[in-house]
């Protein structure tokens, strides 16, 4: 108990404010309530599941460089989906209930693989497990648990924040939120590949100007279609 009780407050206290919290208060603005849930939470039981099973070897076997920048390009994918306005998406998920799970899913994932929450529950695996199947299974719970609280505060706050505010203000501050952490990731995907110096920035600022003039593009054509 003692260690189920340690490792859930660690992971608890290591999401807070993490970047996968805030993108559920972006996801709270564009994707229904049920389909947030289904997908973070399948998402958080395969992460704590590698986490425990491979512990910290897990580490070993990961292109760091592949998952930031499949990170950042995900985040750009949501940030440019929110542009497109809720009818699409609407008549999508009628169309394909499945398609926003596996979008969340696959999301908070690669954003959460790697992360500081995922590498603190492949520390407390490696510390507290002992090749003893329940002391396994208390990490496991105690990260799962930890994780899903911590994640529920942003689902909150996201879903508050949709009751109260103006669609097209909630629909700039999600935008806003993804694509920040898209810019973050894509950063750190092009030092992991090049290094501090000017081919990372210039690789960082080229892929962010090809999304911010997709980005113009949806806008405009939005704006014209209004008049």
């Amino acid at each position: 108990m003692t260690i189920f009780l340690t490792v859930l407050f660690t992971i608890f206290i290591a999401e807070m404010g993490d970047k996968t919290q805030l993108l559920l208060v972006a996801m709270a603005g564009k994707y229904k309530v049920s389909h947030i849930l289904t997908g973070t939470w399948l998402a958080t039981v395969l992460l704590n599941v590698l986490a425990v099973g491979v512990g910290a070897a897990l580490g070993s076997y990961l292109d760091m460089r592949i998952i930031k920048l499949a990170a950042g390009l995900a985040f750009f994918w949501f940030a440019y989906s929110t542009l497109k306005g809720e009818e699409e998406e609407e008549e999508k998920e009628m169309k394909h209930k499945a398609g926003p799970i596996l979008a969340i899913f696959g999301s908070f994932f690669i954003g959460e693989l790697g992360d500081k929450t995922q590498l603190s529950a492949i520390t407390l695996a490696a510390n507290y497990t002992n090749h003893q199947l329940v002391s396994a299974f208390q990490v496991f719970l105690g990260c799962t648990l930890g994780l899903i609280l911590a994640d529920l505060i942003g689902l909150i706050v996201g879903v508050v924040l949709k009751s109260k505010m103006p669609t097209g203000i909630l629909n700039a501050v999600s935008f806003g939120i993804f694509a920040v952490f898209g810019v973050i990731s894509i950063r750190e995907a092009m030092l992991l590949i090049f290094g501090a110096g000017i081919k990372a920035v210039a690789g960082c600022l080229f892929i962010t100007v090809v999304f911010a003039i997709l980005c113009l593009y949806i806008f405009g054509k939005r704006r014209a279609g209004k008049h």
